[in-house]
């Protein structure tokens, strides 16, 4: 016999993920009443839905910022979404400042691994190789490893495959995504700038 959904159970749900009332109710029953699944449920078409948003046009949006260590680090991001309303929200402001701070502790070079120049990765692929140089390994497996170091190096300097320092199992990628399925528009990191006193560009 299917679970008996009550108002209360389906108000919690909204309030834990912003999605729709039916969403939430559906979802429920999908999950027998267990709010905690049901959470993955939808966590999981929003997401999905998501990947169906992100070409979507953004032109709204914030400029967030935050200084770090009494004023040694300052960053200031800019991050679009397709409303107003949306770059008003508690939601959209969270993970505004939230991509602030992580500029701030992780130190990116680049949003996103398209942004890095082709000079650049020449430069570390030829590194790589000569790392490799004098160890008899056949093209295709050098190839491999070559490929491997890129998506390191990846992670270490393009903001968006950089693992988030609140919850290193996902990225910041995973976070806008997140963002994405949570609000219902797209989102985009535009640009950003990190100074250091001291530092010279």
């Amino acid at each position: 016999m299917a679970a008996t959904i009550t108002a209360d159970q389906v108000k919690k749900l909204r309030d834990v993920t912003g999605a729709g009332m039916m969403e939430c109710k559906a979802a429920l029953t999908e999950a027998s009443g267990n709010i905690d699944e049901a959470t993955t449920i939808l966590r999981k078409r929003g997401l999905a839905q998501a990947a169906k948003k992100a070409g979507r046009s953004t032109s709204e949006g914030l400029i967030g910022h935050y200084i770090h260590m009494g004023g040694k680090i300052g960053v200031l991001v800019e991050v679009n979404c397709e409303s107003d309303f949306v770059a008003r929200t508690d939601h959209f402001q969270g993970l505004v400042k939230e991509l602030a701070m992580h500029i701030a502790a992780a130190n990116p070079q680049y949003i996103r691994r398209e942004d890095v120049p082709a000079d650049v990765l020449d430069r570390e692929r030829s590194i790589y190789k000569a790392q490799l140089e004098g160890q008899n390994k056949p093209a295709q497996v050098i190839d491999k490893i070559v490929d491997g170091k890129l998506n390191s190096f990846y992670e270490q300097f393009c903001l968006l495959d950089q693992p988030s320092i609140r919850d290193p199992k996902k990225t910041i990628g995973d976070l806008v995504k997140e963002g994405i399925a949570k609000l219902g528009e797209n989102i985009a990191v535009t640009r950003f700038v990190r100074m250091k006193v001291g530092e010279t560009a």
